[in-house]
């Protein structure tokens, strides 16, 4: 396994957060650097966090997963004082796209790396968003299929809008998808191993939170990444106090949001989370679906769900039933920061533009907005399309830039019957040329045909045109093996017009290079900076 860097990742927010620009910073409360670090570590050793109830509800929900020696280390870490480096993400059949497993290893890295720098106990914790209601964004993946990225979903489209911690997986279909993406990854000395593990996994979950966590837990248990669900019961008591923070402050809240974005977009930025002045910013949970509440005249309502709540009465909820309640975006980054003493938030580029619009809201609560660490960015490489790239003299930024594509059409056109193509011409002005000697004749003899002679004319340059395009299927099958190869190296570096990560799952690559792939890239010199990491494997 080798590593290489390339250029930074094109997103604007991104390299001006980078570049520490003045547009930014009013957005952020630190800097990205070793002294933000010790700043906000001062800070979080004043907090005050009830630190056995967060292990407790950290074990809780990992125990049916597996709690391994070093899990359990970095929770008696995290009662005894310990910071947390955090980062989360959606629970996705096979963990999701790759960034979900970046992510992860970004947190694991940082906290590491902090750890030593500060000379403190420093756990990663992974937050995964099971209280999130679109499950169309978590119940598919992308594999190859003839040297093309297909989606493969799994199930069918629910009816209802449940969330994914209660939302049920049906192991018969689940295994059947399995099979299926297996199938498409091809077969490796890797692959019946790796394909057992995952179905065993799926047969102890009942849901797509239960699925996710068992293979997030399988790939991480070695670094004691902690974990826990943003739906998860027990934490919904846990925040059951923070949820009345959120509610009687909820209006100044929403204000602080529509404010920043409105001054994020006047940097050109854009509007992340389009807030409006009615979004209380919680949902309402009922029969495991969410129902997004709005604030009119001190009242929260939603119209589909057919509530309507005081403050007193939604104040009663968060203290009785706070399983009822549900964060968004604004609000999830609030109740982590009074959840868990966090030292930094691993984000992804969008993850750090909706936060830039936070900031005041967080001032709102008496609170201090984490430090943001961009997650890392990593493109993996196999070694098959590394020797593709060495045939065609071609480099991965080349590639990532969308260089692909031009070299394959001008090798299409290299390869053409340019002699087929000129006799098919000569044969359209021939018949053009006759078409117009009838026309002439048939018009001196006052036959008015003009339209009709037009029709039969075009009838034959269809016939022409399917012709030339048969021609040139013929030939670039003759050349179909050069051709298959561009394709190839654009679906595993650039598919969809994408980076690899947005795409594919872990265990395409984990089929190709062995379950030691998440060790080893641990393993590898990868730090939290403005660049793109190639692993070469």
């Amino acid at each position: 396994m080798e590593l290489e860097r390339l250029s930074p990742v094109n997103n604007q927010l991104l390299s001006d957060y980078w570049a520490e620009s003045e547009k930014l910073l009013p957005f952020y409360q630190y800097r990205y650097n070793d002294e933000s670090f010790q700043v906000r570590a001062n800070y979080l050793k004043e907090q005050n966090f009830d630190r056995k109830k967060l292990c407790h509800v950290i074990y809780q929900f990992m125990e049916p997963f597996g709690i391994s020696p070093k899990t359990k280390e970095n929770l008696q870490k995290l009662e005894n004082g310990a910071f947390a480096i955090v980062g989360g993400q959606q629970a996705g059949v096979f963990t999701g796209p790759l960034y979900s497993v970046h992510k992860a290893i970004s947190v694991i890295l940082l906290a590491k790396e902090q750890s030593e720098k500060l000379g403190i106990d420093i756990v990663p914790i992974f937050w995964i968003a099971g209280e999130d209601h679109d499950i169309d964004e978590i119940n598919h993946t992308f594999t190859i299929v003839d040297e093309t990225p297909k989606k493969k979903i799994y199930g069918v489209p629910s009816k209802k809008k449940t969330i994914a911690s209660e939302t049920s997986i049906d192991h018969s279909l689940m295994k059947d998808y399995i099979d299926e993406i297996f199938k498409d990854f091809g077969e490796t000395e890797y692959t019946r191993t790796l394909h057992q593990s995952v179905i065993e996994k799926m047969e102890k979950s009942n849901t797509f939170t239960d699925f996710f966590a068992h293979l997030m837990n399988d790939l991480f248990k070695g670094e004691g990444l902690l974990m826990v669900d943003s739906a998860f019961p027990l934490i919904r008591q846990y925040q059951s106090s923070f949820f009345q923070r959120i509610i009687e402050k909820n209006e100044a809240i929403s204000a602080a949001v529509i404010e920043k974005e409105r001054l994020l977009e006047e940097k050109g930025y854009g509007t992340p989370i389009l807030a409006t002045e009615e979004n209380a910013n919680l949902f309402y949970v009922r029969g495991g679906e969410r129902f997004l509440l709005e604030r009119k005249n001190d009242v929260f309502v939603n119209r589909v769900a057919n509530v309507k709540f005081t403050v007193e009465e939604l104040i009663a909820i968060a203290t009785r039933t706070p399983e009822q309640l549900s964060n968004n975006v604004v609000t999830r980054p609030l109740m982590q920061e009074m959840s868990i003493p966090v030292l930094a938030f691993v984000a992804g580029p969008g993850e750090l533009a909706y936060w830039a619009t936070l900031k005041d809201a967080f001032d709102v609560l008496n609170l201090q907005m984490p430090i943001l660490a961009p997650r890392l960015n990593i493109t993996l490489l196999s070694r098959q399309v590394e020797q593709l790239l060495d045939n065609f003299g071609l480099t991965v930024e080349q590639v990532l830039a969308g260089g692909i594509e031009p070299l394959k059409q001008q090798y299409i056109a290299s390869i053409q019957d340019k002699e087929a193509n000129e006799k098919i011409a000569n044969l359209k002005e021939m018949l053009d040329r006759k078409y117009e000697d009838l026309l002439n004749y048939l018009n001196s003899q006052n036959l008015r045909l003009e339209r009709i002679v037009e029709k039969n004319k075009q009838y034959h340059h269809i016939q022409f045109d399917y012709l030339s395009n048969k021609i040139e299927q013929e030939v670039q099958f003759k050349h179909h093996h050069i051709i298959r190869q561009f394709d190839r190296i654009k679906s595993e570096l650039y598919p969809n017009e994408n980076l690899q990560e947005r795409i594919y799952n872990p265990y395409q690559y984990l089929n190709i290079y062995g379950s030691s792939l998440i060790s080893d890239l641990l393993q590898l010199p990868m730090k939290i900076s403005n660049v793109h990491y190639l692993v070469k494997m």
